[in-house]
Order: C-alpha cells, then sequence, then structure tokens
C-alpha cells in the first residue's frame, strides 16, 4: 500500500512512502556487552563542523523535515506503552523532531519544553562568523511558542535540571550526536527515577542502495555509517538505563525522478563522514549522479531508496551503589532510594 506525499512540505515533485517492507523486534538486549569501537565506527566518521552546518540548514524553515514529522506520529502512537502520566516531558534536540504538537496533544497538562542542540565544535575567536553565529541561533525555536502549560518553551542543553522529567522524547536526532553514550547519559540525567525514554533514529539499512552506487562508480561514501540498533541498547544500558528494548522498520519511499529524490535528501541533511569526497563536485559529476540513479528505477519508473528506523524505549531505574571502604552518593540519588526504602548495597 502506498500513499502519495503531497503539500507545503513536500518536493516539487512529492514522494510516495509504502508501508514498511520489513520489522524486526528485540523484546531484550540487556545481556550483550557493549565492544570497543572499531576504527570505522560512528563517532570517529563524523565531521563535527558538517554536522553543525547542516543542523544549522535543516533548522532554518518553521517546520521540521517531512520524514521527521512522519516519525514522529509514528512513534507518538507508541506513547500509549508509558503507563505514567508525565508532568514534564523534555523534547531533546527539539529543532528538528517535529513532536512537539504530538506532545501537547497527548499530554495538555504537561509542560513540555524543548531542548535545543548545542554546537559540536566550539567556535574560535577568528570564527565569530556568521556560520557560528546562524548554528547557535536555530530559529526554528519560534515554533514553540505557545506550546506548553508553564515554563521556559525551549531551553539550551546545558540548562537542563536533573531528575526533572517523567518523559524524555528524542525524534530522528541521536544519528546528529557525534558522542552517542554521551547524550545517553543526558537523557538519562533528566529523567527521574522510573522515567521513561522514547527515541528514533537512522539505522544501517538506511539509503543502501545509494552506498552501492557510490562504491560502484568509485565515489566514496554519501554518508557516515550509521550504528546498528543492538550497540545503542548496549550503550542505553552503560549509560545507566534499564531494559531497553529496541526495533525497527523499514522505510520505502519512492520518487518520480532522480532530481526529486535529491531534492528530498537535501531537506534530510548532506554527508557529514569525514572520509567523504574532499574536494568540490562538478555540474558534470551530478548529471553522472543523476544517470547513475535513473538507471536504478523500479518497474514503475520511479526511484527508490529505503530508510531504517530504529525506535528504542527504556526507563531509569533506581539507583544501586556499591559499598566499598569509602562510598560516595550523590544527593539526588540519595533521595531516589530513600523514597523507594532502598538501601545502597
Amino acid at each position: 500500500m502506498a500513499r502519495d506525499r503531497s503539500g507545503p512540505l513536500g518536493p516539487a515533485q512529492p514522494a510516495a512512502i509504502e508501508e514498511p517492507s520489513g520489522r524486526e523486534v528485540i523484546t531484550s538486549i540487556y545481556c550483550r556487552m557493549a565492544a570497543a569501537p572499531t576504527p570505522e565506527s560512528r563517532p570517529e566518521r563524523l565531521d563535527p563542523r558538517a554536522l553543525d552546518r547542516a543542523w544549522a540548514r535543516l533548522a532554518e524553515p518553521p517546520a521540521p523535515p517531512w520524514l521527521h514529522g512522519e516519525i514522529a506520529r509514528r512513534m507518538s502512537e507508541r506513547l500509549s506503552i508509558v503507563k505514567q502520566v508525565p508532568v514534564h516531558v523534555f523534547d531533546w534536540w527539539t529543532e528538528l523532531g517535529g513532536g512537539a504538537p504530538l506532545l501537547t496533544q497527548a499530554y495538555p497538562k504537561a509542560t513540555v519544553t524543548g531542548v535545543l542542540r548545542p554546537v559540536s565544535t566550539a567556535p574560535s575567536a577568528a570564527a565569530g562568523s556568521a556560520e557560528s553565529t546562524a548554528i547557535a541561533a536555530t530559529p526554528a525555536w519560534r515554533r514553540w511558542l505557545g506550546l506548553g502549560s508553564a515554563g521556559p518553551r525551549a531551553i539550551a542543553q546545558s540548562a537542563v535540571p536533573p531528575a526533572q522529567a517523567q518523559l524524555v522524547w528524542s525524534n530522528m536526532s541521536l544519528h546528529w550526536a557525534q558522542d552517542a553514550p554521551t547524550l545517553m547519559r543526558e537523557w538519562q540525567r533528566a529523567l527521574v527515577v522510573d522515567g521513561f525514554l522514547m527515541f528514533t533514529t537512522l539505522g544501517p539499512g538506511t539509503l543502501v542502495a545509494l552506498s552501492d552506487l557510490y562504491r560502484a562508480q568509485g565515489w566514496g561514501t554519501p554518508y557516515a555509517p550509521w550504528t546498528d540498533m543492538h550497540d545503542l541498547g548496549d550503550m542505553l544500558v552503560e549509560a545507566g538505563f534499564a531494559d531497553p528494548v529496541m526495533d525497527q522498520e523499514t522505510l520505502r519511499l519512492t520518487w518520480s525522478s532522480p532530481q526529486a529524490a535529491l531534492d528530498e535528501l537535501r531537506t534530510l541533511g548532506m554527508n557529514t563522514d569525514s572520509a567523504r569526497f574532499a574536494g568540490l563536485r562538478t555540474p558534470r559529476w551530478r548529471d553522472r549522479l543523476l544517470a547513475a540513479l535513473g538507471a536504478r528505477v523500479d518497474s514503475q519508473g520511479r526511484v527508490v531508496l529505503e530508510f531504517e528506523i530504529v525506535y528504542g524505549h527504556a526507563f531509569k531505574p533506581v539507583p544501586r551503589v556499591k559499598l566499598s571502604a569509602q562510598t560516595e552518593v550523590g544527593l539526588d540519588d540519595m533521595r531516589s532510594m530513600l523514597s523507594r526504602g532502598r538501601q545502597p548495597r
């Protein structure tokens, strides 16, 4: 079943989205230990300056990318698994998430606060340029006006208080993080005990056909490697979450022309791989890319690309502390343990 996409958020020639072509559900991934990162792992391959430039460009329009909005809608259908009605919700890296209206609709009495993405690189004194200013400004925050019941509409990540939210929501933002484990620890820190985390991100099944095309042509890589959902589950455990559950679905998008496909991909980011082609591509190369995409159309003459969408959720457990000759317990953790009648062990 395919649905034509149209409207102001779409390209000139709308794409069609088909129902998921595959889904894998992992009921528990608590048993596998995190492996040491390899030289080809994602953090070492992400160019922080390219991440910042792409984020700033995508945050300029008044609405997030269409695909992000679609995934936000799909994730919102899973909010029924959150048993505790949240009083405070953090919409993490809200600028491109598209989840604010959905969260406000689902929890009309809750305070929904957006958390803005910080820059990946600290600008130098000589770099007080328009680019640095644009990155820090994130003009898309303006859509937060009028949302939520009280308090700030959007705050810097550095201003997020600890143990504040019953729900942390992060839609299509984890793959923008140069250091995913550190970001997960930020999520964990922001939650109260028994608080719930829900997030989505792109998985390694994303744009495989495009990667194969680049490899066949000797063009290098079109994007940095995506992180496997099992590895993400391991990171959640290491960050202090309990019972992480991961699953995925593959969305098959089609376009009427190679140019329409490229236009859409540009609304989703850019090549942030530090190993990407270092120079500027020429118009002749672009013509070759369009021709190569046009040679791979389906039986209906449409360009086809697939996106693996990874869904994850976990909760923050009561902290447990092992006793030793000298044991240090944070004040917030101590309060949580005492309120639950738990003792350090």
